[in-house]
């Protein structure tokens, strides 16, 4: 029953080129050829939003751009208001949902996740109660079938079961959204909007009959609230998410509820939810409804904007990024290009067809974030939860920093591929510590500081930014702050708020810290001492590598004399990484399987987590030749069979982050043939399409950009640096072309399934006989050949003064 919406498009007759390329200048999209790969391939139709949804992924399919605010996606329900199908609104296997919101963070591994603000309804039916009061959501959810699911970047469409149906676009800030229903039966689109994923402090509903409009807004946040390790201390509101919502044709009907009570006729409402969980937080909530008559047209259109400053923000963002007529498909083919144009940043030829979508996926997740908090006019509302404006030269304020997880892969990825964006979320997360009272968080969620994780992961990103070549942000003042966070106790690292896994300390008892020279188990007042200091060696050795790079001589040699700290927690009788107390005893009993000391992860994983002084790990398990036979172990089975796909305490998890770069420790050992098969049999066995084709949580990008950099046969050889470690590539030929900063071309004409190993590297024409590259490459660009074998070269790379550090 689209004949009148078609008619009415029509109308628009020779205005349509017109609008169309006005939709194209409004989100910043050219519309000349598209982003293709060498067969002409759209290189947005190889990414499957829909990978990674399922075997803890934790990714959301639903239609969002590049660094985009808004990400339009399901919200899953299996029969609890209070709860999902998983992390972040949406699991592959929960085939019911509640409403599609509006905003969701990629692969976070905190159930129910962050966002999800503003759950959007359609419901087919009379609303005769409270949907607030259906804690079971038995009546105002709907199933779907995947049949009737369709995801591609910047577009999702879903139809229920109901009959009804729904088609999203979305630019940055906005999105407009078709809405289709039986023409019998009542039609209904429901505002739910306190129900955030994480639940609500409070929010409320406005319904403008007049103007056929619905605007609103909820306070919210509270990422990682429900954790038992210490989430009731993040338990918080710290944003407010507005929106403003325009329709094309009059209501029929409205009302609001509160908790219990539903209010047919009522135009606003109010009321949050908490941040508790089951009965606690069952039938509260507020929201409000809109009808239409779709007895003779059934198809409704809706126009909406977004904004975490003001409702006026949303309506600026919406005008200015969507044009007034623009319909769905239009604000969908400018979105498309837009992600054909951000994945052209690589282009890879060869290869199957799985292979390509496996990698354009992995690079589409890792482009997701950071994402664009402020306004089209620069606003944005800060850490100290008041509104700000960008710095000078500043284009974004950008955030949503899994600082932990990023720092390993997909800080890197980003300073490579996208440096403009880089400089901009770095001077991002330099304005929130500024904001912040100097503190730099190491989990920002929009505007709060969560303390999630461990470590001072800040220090690592900013100076591998610097490293790599990022300038666009105030990098001397950031310096010196993450310096004094480094050096300058502060009262809130004695705290034991938010432990062990929120713990509210970014460099906990840093005191203590410096003069026992490692966070000692007992009075760290960390997640796990072990782990504290090998997180804060990492971060202390890339402020070394930043302050040379600066010629901060006297910062360089003390932060480098900090990065060798690892040391006084590798215990030698047990050859493993342990957590020691305050007196210097060991803490026992003792497990290399055990996970006492240590976050996410067990001594067997996080001894390899020495990235910035492999040759002095390996001087301490008795040499590379036997440091080398250890990390056999923790890859294979006693019977030589491999072990890459987690779930044992003692070998490689791929699923987590503190040993993902484990597989490239071999290049530094002298036997880099063994990296490139042990990458090879991840990369083919952990990671692939469809729902389940990510090891574990996406972690914002992380596990995607550790398979990206994988499959061009690179990696990033320590957080602080530009320096990046071979690998055997999985593409005959891939491009990276950063315009002003010199193209990277990767040629290796015998990759193929059975060519894993490499023969020989020429850098630039010469033979390279090392398994690293130097800055010069990162930096500058340049050309890497390989000749790839079936067999391995145990010959090249292994000359022990060639080896990375």
């Amino acid at each position: 029953m689209r004949l009148q919406r078609l008619r009415a498009a029509r109308r628009f007759g020779a205005r349509s080129a017109a609008v169309l390329l006005t939709t194209a200048v409004a989100l910043s999209v050219p519309f000349p050829s598209a982003g293709a790969d060498a067969s002409g391939e759209r290189l947005s139709s190889l990414v499957d939003p829909l990978i990674g949804s399922s075997n803890g992924g934790n990714t959301y399919p639903g239609a969002t751009l590049p660094y985009g605010m808004i990400a339009w996606s399901p919200t899953s329900t299996t029969g609890d208001q209070t709860s999902t199908g998983a992390a972040n609104g949406y699991e592959y296997g929960a085939t019911r949902i509640r409403g599609l919101s509006l905003t969701h963070v990629n692969g976070a591994g905190c159930n129910p996740g962050a966002a999800g603000d503003v759950p959007i309804m359609p419901f087919v039916g009379d609303v005769t109660s409270s949907p607030s009061a259906d804690t079971k959501d038995a009546a105002y959810a709907a199933n779907f079938s995947h049949a009737d699911e369709k995801a591609t970047p910047g577009r999702y469409t879903l139809g229920l079961a109901s009959g009804a149906k729904a088609d999203l676009a979305v630019s940055k800030r906005a999105g407009v959204g078709d809405f289709t229903f039986p023409s019998d039966r009542p039609a209904n689109l429901l505002f739910r909007v306190s129900n955030s994923l994480n639940g609500s402090e409070d929010a409320h509903v406005d319904i403008d009959a007049a103007h056929r409009k619905v605007t609103g807004w909820v306070l919210t946040g509270a990422f990682c609230g429900r954790r038992a390790n210490g989430g009731v201390n993040n338990r918080k509101s710290y944003y407010k998410l507005y929106f403003s919502a325009s329709f094309d044709r009059a209501f029929s009907s409205a009302g609001t509820w509160k908790d219990g009570t539903v209010s047919p006729g009522s135009t606003s409402a109010s009321g949050g939810e908490g941040y508790a969980t089951g009965a606690d937080r069952a039938g509260r909530g507020s929201g409000g409804w809109v009808g239409f008559d779709t007895s003779s047209d059934n198809d409704v259109h809706m126009r909406i904007g977004i904004s975490y400053v003001s409702q006026k923000g949303a309506e600026t963002n919406l005008r200015e990024e969507i044009p007034a007529h623009a319909s769905v498909g239009q604000v969908a083919e400018a979105g498309a290009r837009a992600w054909d144009r951000e994945l052209d940043v690589v282009r890879v030829r060869g290869g199957s067809t799985a292979r390509r979508q496996t990698f354009y996926t992995a690079l589409y997740h890792a482009l997701m974030q950071p994402n664009l908090i402020s306004d089209t006019d620069g606003r944005y509302w800060g850490m100290d939860q008041a509104v700000h404006r960008l710095a000078r030269g500043q284009r974004a304020q950008y955030s949503n920093f899994s600082g932990w997880d990023q720092y390993r892969a997909q800080i890197q990825l980003l300073a490579l591929l996208k440096p403009t964006v880089a400089g901009d979320f770095a001077q991002s997360l330099y304005n929130f510590a500024r904001e912040n009272g100097g503190v730099w968080d190491r989990w920002v969620h929009i505007s709060g500081a969560t303390h999630v994780m461990t470590g001072d992961p800040s220090a690592a990103t900013l100076a591998t930014f610097y490293a790599m070549g990022v300038r666009n942000f105030d990098y001397k003042d950031a310096f010196d702050s993450l310096v004094h966070q480094a050096t300058v106790p502060d009262p809130a690292g004695l705290s034991d708020a938010g432990c062990p896994g929120q713990c509210v300390g970014q460099r906990p008892n840093l005191a203590e810290y410096l003069s026992s020279h490692y966070a000692a188990q007992d009075v760290c007042h960390c997640w796990g001492g072990a782990a504290e200091t090998l997180e804060d060696a990492v971060a202390d050795s890339a402020l070394a590598q930043w302050a040379k790079l600066l010629g901060r001589d006297t910062e360089a040699t003390t932060f480098a004399e900090r990065g060798a700290y690892w040391r006084n927690v590798f215990n030698p009788g047990t050859g493993y990484i342990q957590a020691r107390k305050l007196d210097g005893s060991w803490v026992t009993p003792f497990s290399p399987g055990s996970d006492l000391g240590f976050a996410q992860g067990t001594s067997a994983t996080y001894t390899w987590m020495i990235p910035q002084d492999v040759q002095g790990l390996a001087d301490a398990m008795g040499g590379r030749e036997a440091a080398a036979t250890r990390l056999d172990g923790f890859f294979h089975k006693a019977d030589g069979s491999w072990s890459v796909r987690g779930g044992d305490p003692l070998r490689y998890d791929p699923t987590n982050e503190p040993g993902i770069h484990a597989p490239w420790l071999y290049n530094a050992l002298g036997q880099p043939w063994k990296t490139q098969a042990t990458v090879r049999q991840i990369v083919d066995t952990v990671y692939g399409t469809g729902p389940s084709g990510l090891p574990g949580n996406d972690d914002l990008g992380t596990m995607s950009a550790w398979y990206v950099f994988s499959a061009l046969g690179l990696y990033p050889q320590t957080p602080g640096t530009a320096k990046l470690l071979l690998g055997a590539p999985v593409f005959p030929t891939a491009v990276i072309d950063r315009p002003g900063r010199g193209d990277i071309v990767i040629t290796a004409p015998d990759a193929d399934d059975t060519h894993m190993y490499v023969d020989a590297v020429r850098l630039d024409g010469r033979a390279l006989r090392q398994s690293w590259t130097g800055p010069g490459l990162t930096l500058s660009g340049g050309r890497l050949d390989f000749r790839l074998a079936q067999q391995p070269n145990t010959q090249w790379a292994t000359d022990a003064d060639t080896l990375p550090e």
